[in-house]
């Protein structure tokens, strides 16, 4: 067949084809009066790189399957240069899958600083909180549980809320260090979690920490910690609308201030605040349970 039939058949243009015979790949006859002749399976050929092309090989990596339809083999009969081709591609493919994960979380991590505008209603002072029936508001954890707070369940639950953690090699916002409570994120996280089996004998049913980070940034948190409960993330400040939490302005970000409620029959029962050492109030917190007999 001559070019343009081929062309035609395949789907492709004359130009491609010119490539592919520049290449050695797919190489038509010469007639007498100098135009090209293609055999018949030079449309395979054809089809084939475009298949393999349309999956991610380049055009020269695609020259073993050729050579091999050429020489007669069935598509499926491949050689091993083919299967090298193969295994390179996929081990290719997941290179750039984990650069694109590491590019996901980093922008997650930028989305989580900045400044959420739709914020709802003023902030309450956390003594006025207590009494205050929590909102029917769902958001996942990093554990992937859904978390309603206006159905957290029987028994009293610990929700600590918390600015900002650090993470390794990432710089905190500017100025954030200076406000007084900012510090000690991490160390909170980590207190709550070497007390956190005292916690539930003392009283507490469940114990989850509250941030408007990211939740891959929380996740990252509670995977590095090994947390025994789970992180979640309000980066639009869901709970703050619904609740009236307290907040506070940094560097153009909206943050929570540090607070904890202890809850029981979906109303805060109690609050933590201020919290002038966040490291150590886990142990504040088991005083107060100790303290107060559980609801019946």
């Amino acid at each position: 067949m001559r070019v343009g039939e081929l062309a035609r058949r395949s789907g492709t243009t004359i130009r491609a084809l010119r490539y592919y015979e520049s290449l050695g790949l797919v190489v038509p006859r010469r007639t007498a009066n100098g135009y090209r002749e293609y055999d018949s399976v030079a449309e395979r050929l054809v089809v084939q790189i475009r298949e393999l092309t349309a999956l991610g090989l380049s055009v020269e990596e695609t020259r073993p399957f050729v050579e091999s339809l050429a020489a007669g083999a069935d598509e499926s009969d491949v050689c091993a240069a083919a299967l090298a081709t193969y295994r390179g591609a996929i081990s290719g493919l997941q290179s750039r899958i984990g650069q694109l994960t590491a590019q996901r979380e980093a922008l997650e991590e930028r989305l989580a600083l900045v400044r959420v505008a739709e914020f709802a209603g003023p902030a309450a002072e956390p003594a006025d909180l207590a009494g205050r029936e929590l909102p029917d508001v769902e958001i996942f954890a990093t554990n992937g549980e859904a978390v309603n707070f206006g159905r957290l369940g029987p028994g009293r639950t610990i929700l600590f809320v918390y600015p900002l953690t650090g993470r390794p090699g990432v710089d905190l916002p500017d100025g954030l260090l200076e406000i007084p409570g900012a510090r000690g994120g991490t160390e909170q996280a980590r207190w709550f979690r070497d007390h956190h089996g005292e916690l539930l004998v003392a009283g507490a049913a469940r114990v989850y920490g509250l941030s408007a980070q990211s939740l891959g940034y929380q996740q990252e948190l509670a995977h590095r910690l090994r947390l025994p409960y789970p992180l979640i993330p309000d980066p639009r400040l869901t709970l703050a609308a619904a609740l009236a939490l307290p907040t506070f302005e940094q560097g153009g970000m909206t943050l929570y201030r540090r607070v904890t409620l202890v809850v029981s029959q979906g109303r805060v029962e109690h609050v933590f605040d201020p919290i002038p050492a966040p490291s150590t109030h886990a142990n504040e917190v088991l005083r107060w349970l100790n303290r107060s007999r559980a609801p019946r």
